[in-house]
């Protein structure tokens, strides 16, 4: 499965940006995804999972309440909603999939990989 992540910016504290993942499979509308990102000289932290159809989903506490994903199974795509945007959430922004209906927040558990999207909030 190939993962093309888009929607990356500059964006101003408090601003919002919407990131997009599309895959190459048809069968990615039965994969469970992950949000992750990585800050510079940081590991790669988990921001939110989504399972086959996003009627669950998990997030991480840094971004509950002001992160939202969803998919749209019919376009192969799932997306990453950012508001009210910090400083802290500049990073490169990856999305990730597992053959299996259910995600985890486990870097390790995802077999395939976007190419990831630089976000950049100013202060």
């Amino acid at each position: 499965v190939q993962l093309q992540a888009s929607g990356g910016g500059l964006v101003q504290a408090g601003g919002s940006l919407r990131l997009s993942c599309t895959a190459s499979e048809r069968a990615f509308a039965s994969f469970a995804v992950g949000w992750f990102r990585q800050a510079p000289g940081m590991e790669r932290e988990f921001v939110g999972g989504c399972n086959w159809n996003c009627d669950t989903t998990s997030y991480a506490p840094s971004v509950m309440g002001r992160f939202t994903i969803s998919r749209d199974n019919y376009k192969n795509t799932v997306y990453l909603q950012m508001n009210s945007l910090k400083p802290e959430d500049t990073a490169l922004y990856y999305c990730a999939t597992r053959r299996t209906y259910y995600h985890t927040e486990r870097p390790y558990d995802y077999n395939y990989w976007g190419q990831g999207t630089l976000v950049t909030v100013s202060s």
